[in-house]
């Protein structure tokens, strides 16, 4: 793409796709789903082991993207004010300015959120729901573009806060990032060589980043894609399933304790047309909410101690509720 080029805003995702790809090897899921979460202008919550490359996948993103990135490290001594901002008073005016914090940004990345107090993950709230912070009662406005991805990870529980149900229903999607496949550990390594060669050799200029109007556009065309009642029905089907999963089966009932809410309905629709714009298609399938439904509610199921016990996982749950609900 040549600098000052314009093109279609479904191109352009298709470039950043493949500009990603080159990066990120072996994760070509997590890859869509960030994609999904940017076009439907949700927040990513990705969780996965050290090494992975989740933080990788989230700046490779931010790289190819004309967007401010920020990125802020949770830590437990971290306050709220480090995050949105504090208002400073400076002596020649004698009056109060507001400074702002990280997360006036477009792409945030939050990591290793689980590191702060609550006080803290509580600070992105208003910012994560209503793309706003407010400080000493002035209420300040984020970019158009924004978005939260925050990492975490699953194993290290000493020194950590797991996050509140109300914050991880502010998420979008919840990505689960495993390892690559045993085929892709080579091409990682030689891309990892190459980087290191291409820093200290000079290499090939970046391409040029893509446009935020792009992702404006696509959007605006997302908002236009058919989603027919059938599908409708099967997307409030499907949710309306964990709050009542004992009425589709005992042992799925005995698993979850509490339902999803109302937001994961809208999640879900917005997240499986995002999927169904990203393939070419014209409007939305079963399949296109098949595929996004464990990202949208594996953080939204509340499991129950009988769960635990049996080692039952939100996954496990969502996938026996979508082979017993089906489309009407």
């Amino acid at each position: 793409m040549s600098e000052g080029a314009v093109i279609s805003p479904r191109a352009a995702f298709a470039d950043l796709r493949a500009r990603m790809g080159e990066a990120i090897i072996g994760q070509e899921r997590v890859i869509e789903r960030l994609l999904v979460a940017l076009l439907a202008d949700g927040n990513v919550l990705v969780e996965g082991l050290p090494g992975v490359a989740k933080t990788r996948a989230v700046k490779a993103l931010a790289r190819n993207l004309e967007a401010a990135f920020r990125r802020i490290q949770f830590t437990p001594d971290l306050l709220p004010a480090d995050v949105v901002g504090s208002d400073i008073y400076e002596a020649a005016t004698g009056k109060f300015r507001f400074e702002p914090g990280p997360v006036f940004g477009s792409i945030v990345l939050v990591d290793e959120i689980n590191r702060a107090p609550a006080k803290v993950q509580s600070a992105l709230l208003e910012a994560m729901e209503e793309r706003q912070v407010t400080v000493g009662g002035t209420t300040h406005a984020l970019p158009p573009l924004f978005m939260v991805m925050a990492t975490q990870n699953p194993i290290e529980q000493e020194g950590t806060y797991p996050l509140p149900e109300a914050q991880l229903d502010r998420f979008l999607m919840k990505v689960s990032v495993d390892y690559p496949p045993d085929a892709d550990e080579r091409a990682i390594l030689r891309l990892v060589r190459g980087e290191e060669q291409a820093r200290h050799g000079g290499g090939a200029a970046a391409p040029p980043p893509i446009p935020q109007q792009a992702v404006f556009d696509a959007r605006a065309e997302l908002s236009r894609l058919t989603v027919v009642e059938a599908i409708e029905d099967y997307i409030v089907a499907l949710v309306c399933a964990t709050r009542a999963p004992a009425a589709l089966d005992r042992e799925l009932g005995t698993w979850i304790e509490v339902g999803a809410s109302p937001r994961a309905t809208i999640a879900l629709d917005r997240a499986a047309r995002a999927h169904a714009w990203l393939a070419g298609q014209p409007q939305v399938t079963p399949d296109n909410v098949r595929a996004v439904a464990p990202d949208v509610l594996r953080h939204r199921l509340i499991l129950s101690y009988e769960a635990s016990a049996e080692r039952v996982s939100a996954d496990a749950a969502v996938e026996r509720l979508l082979s017993l609900v089906a489309v009407a």
